[in-house]
């Protein structure tokens, strides 16, 4: 098992040459190594393409010819199995690869003696020699306490503010009809029956329907109204009676 000089490190190598990205310790940025052609693949394509030739003139001529161009091919196999199955060969070449591209990525890196982490320059404190975790900047940590205090007094501010002065008691209007509820229109939304307010005729204030006496004045809501002088039936609420002017 290979070990990165940093926590974290991604092995981008393929079949074709090797290539490894390291990992700032602190930030989580990485840094990519020089691609390194395998020297093993190379040999590798040269194998199987004289394995090919030596096989197509075998093919023509038979005997020894086909016979060495078999096992050239054969041995072209192998090398290819070897290769996928990390041959000792190219498990020196990836080592050697692994380990030069350590020595090309590390100056691009700082140690923090304080915590050991290797970080970027992004992640480097250079007035104290030391991580941005271990020493942050003095801008930045005053920028940051002064966000979390501005925070923290918004948040004060918000528990005692108020934001809604509305009434939350809800009340639901009765039909004095059909006795169920009624909606907030004009009319009942199940019968049809009028929720226009009735008048006092006593003390002219509105009541609502179905009342038999009024809240304010408490006089009866239905009085008769009718006309001592003709005997005119008049509308609750008059003073004066409709058709010959006499005082109700």
């Amino acid at each position: 098992m290979l070990h990165s000089f940093t926590r974290n490190h991604n092995d981008l190598s393929t079949d074709a040459g090797f290539q490894f990205e390291f990992f700032c310790d602190c930030c989580g940025n990485g840094v990519k190594s020089t691609f390194v052609e395998s020297a093993t693949y190379g040999q590798r394509n040269k194998s199987e393409s004289f394995g090919r030739v030596a096989s197509s003139i075998g093919g023509l001529f038979g005997g020894k010819a086909g016979n060495l161009g078999w096992a050239l091919e054969r041995g072209s196999d192998m090398v290819a199995s070897k290769f996928s199955g990390e041959s000792p060969e190219w498990r020196r070449e990836y080592e050697k690869a692994f380990d030069a591209a350590q020595e090309e990525v590390r100056p691009e890196f700082k140690k923090c003696p304080a915590c050991n982490a290797w970080v970027c320059s992004d992640c480097w404190n250079e007035d104290e020699n030391l991580c941005t975790t271990c020493a942050p900047r003095e801008a930045s940590y005053v920028a940051q306490a002064h966000s979390r205090a501005m925070q923290r007094n918004i948040d004060e501010a918000a528990e005692t503010a108020t934001v809604w002065k509305g009434n939350l008691e809800s009340q639901t209007t009765i039909c004095p009809s059909c006795g169920k509820p009624s909606g907030k229109g004009k009319f009942c939304t199940n019968c049809g029956a009028s929720l226009a307010l009735n008048v006092c005729p006593s003390c002219g204030k509105e009541v609502a329907q179905g009342l038999k006496f009024c809240g304010y004045c408490g006089s009866p809501m239905e009085q008769n109204n009718v006309c001592p002088d003709c005997g005119f039936e008049n509308e609750p609420g008059m003073k004066f009676c409709g058709k010959c002017g006499c005082k109700l």
